[in-house]
């Protein structure tokens, strides 16, 4: 057989060496990290059923809303309150989801990485103590705010403007009763009034909901690191396909 040059060598050797761990610890650990991701996987499809819930409210507000002229732009005030409200339930969704993800990547890092480099911790730290200590009192690693803010930057920002336009375009489609046709903006303020909610009312309701979205949606993409770095972002060598 030709022999392997010092380079090859020092490889083999690095990967023929015995264990970091034990035979039994480390059947013990892939048999929680595989519950883990068990669980978070749980919760990954929880997400993604509000998610469908508030795409599918609004498909059929929509629809409803623009088939029917004599449908009031009022209706696009219900599509937004339910997607504010399955964005506060994916919120907290999502915060449970956050934890069971926090302790499967402590097992990636920590665990995971030695056993597949067959080298010690280089980052062990006190892992063990805080995966236990997370066992025996879970807690949220996120805040609320935050949570709320991770889901309008995935989804709900875009949801939420596109129901916005909406509003917006239906007033001009079908102007409320007393407006022929929206010329100008002062006709268009007029025709946001609707039954007992004056203009000003709705236009704050548009304007706020418009400003605070944007407004989250920004401070979290700034401030929160989220779940995955971009690609080129990191240190890590070239992924070859």
């Amino acid at each position: 057989m030709p022999e392997l040059d010092e380079d090859n060598q020092s490889v083999s050797d690095a990967f023929i060496d015995e264990p970091t761990f034990s035979q039994d610890y480390i059947t013990a650990m892939s048999h929680f990290y595989r519950g883990e991701i068990g669980r978070i996987m749980v919760w990954r499809q929880r997400l993604d059923t509000t998610t469908t819930w508030a795409i599918t409210s609004t498909c059929t507000i929509f629809t409803v809303a623009f088939s029917f002229r004599e449908v009031p732009h009022l209706i696009f005030f219900f599509n937004l309150a339910i997607v504010l409200m399955m964005l506060w339930i994916e919120a907290r969704r999502y915060r449970f989801y956050d934890a069971f993800r926090a302790r499967v990547r402590m097992l990636e890092a920590h665990f995971i990485v030695p056993v597949l480099m067959r080298q010690e911790p280089k980052l062990e730290g006190n892992w063990r103590k805080l995966v236990a200590e997370d066992l025996l009192v879970p807690a949220f690693k996120v805040s609320m705010f935050e949570s709320i803010g991770r889901r309008l930057k995935r989804n709900y920002a875009f949801i939420t403007i596109i129901i916005l336009t909406a509003w917006i375009t239906k007033i001009f489609i079908h102007p409320p009763a007393g407006i022929e046709k929206i010329t100008s903006f002062e006709t268009l303020y007029n025709g946001l009034a609707i039954g007992g909610l004056a203009s000003w009312f709705v236009a704050m309701v548009m304007v706020g909901t418009f400003l605070s979205v944007i407004g989250i949606t920004l401070y979290i993409a700034k401030h929160s690191s989220g779940e995955i770095t971009e690609v080129g972002k990191s240190s890590r060598t070239t992924w070859m396909s």
